[in-house]
């Protein structure tokens, strides 16, 4: 790949997607570029390359963007936003919006889904206590193939391994032959769309938490200006962001403040300070024998 042509593609990345590629990357771009070119039968990166400048093609673009983003994602990532999820954000919700209840939630890069089943999981084993609540959770992701992954529920044995309670993986999944394949209820909770962060999002409303995780490492400054602005926006009130554990809003947007008492929990800056409610007691022990070592 010629300088000029990379040149061409990070600022085509970082147009299209956010996605601040650096310059010690090049590597990285041939090695994927190369793929995508096999698959469509393309003769080579610079003929490629040549296809994208002629603007002509945006399946062959949105191909592109899909062939260099970053996808790794994995069940009950970090688990310490799932804690946090269940001990702190979800009672603090069934208790603000009782009256209405109802509870939305979005996951935001949400890759092909393992963040959004990890929360409709957690959901799903409180189901008696959240009888007669309307629960929404959206995940999005700028990825249509990652999406298809997602939307099917179906996992290799190494994807459930990574992260999984044995416990929750024979409770929540069915054996498809080599697979695994998530129950159908866990699906029907799940509204995935396609979707790029640095897009205006009025149309989905507000939400009572957001999840935005490990995406922002990857934004410039300016660029995460803007995504994070666009996250505030629609987050409700008394709302709560989750930020993956390397990522901040400090210095960075003034819509959004850090939580002091819970590290990685942003809230709106002008928003009411929820009350604090008790814990739920937990279903089970996510660190029982039988789970396996996450990998980061």
């Amino acid at each position: 790949m010629t300088e000029t042509d990379f040149a061409f593609l990070r600022l085509l990345l970082r147009q299209r997607s956010g996605l601040a590629l650096g310059t010690d990357k090049r590597y990285l771009a041939e090695s994927r570029l190369s793929i995508l070119c096999r698959r469509r039968s393309i003769e080579s990166i610079e003929v490629l390359m040549q296809r994208m400048r002629l603007g002509r093609d945006p399946q062959l673009e949105a191909a592109v963007v899909e062939a260099m983003t970053t996808n790794e994602t994995l069940f009950f990532r970090d688990r310490t936003p799932f804690d946090l999820f269940r001990d702190v954000l979800l009672p603090e919700k069934l208790a603000a919006n009782a009256a209405s209840r109802s509870l939305r939630i979005w996951c935001a890069a949400v890759s092909s889904g393992q963040e959004a089943y990890s929360l409709a999981m957690l959901i799903d084993d409180m189901a008696e206590r959240l009888a007669g609540w309307k629960i929404e959770i959206l995940g999005t992701d700028i990825s249509g193939d990652v999406l298809e992954k997602a939307r099917s529920g179906i996992y290799s044995q190494f994807e459930v391994q990574r992260g999984l309670p044995i416990q929750m993986l024979l409770k929540h999944f069915s054996q498809r032959g080599d697979k695994w394949q998530i129950a159908d209820r866990l699906r029907a909770k799940i509204d995935f769309r396609q979707h790029n962060l640095l897009e205006r999002n009025d149309h989905f409303g507000r939400f009572d938490i957001v999840f935005c995780r490990n995406v922002l490492i990857y934004f410039d400054v300016p660029t995460k200006e803007k995504a994070l602005d666009l996250l505030a926006q629609r987050l409700a009130p008394a709302g709560g962001l989750v930020l993956g554990a390397t990522e901040t809003v400090v210095g960075l947007v003034t819509a959004l403040q850090p939580d002091p008492q819970h590290r990685g929990l942003y809230r709106p800056a002008t928003g009411p300070r929820p009350a604090a409610t008790p814990a739920f007691p937990r279903p089970l022990d996510r660190r029982a024998p039988g789970r396996n070592a996450t990998a980061h």
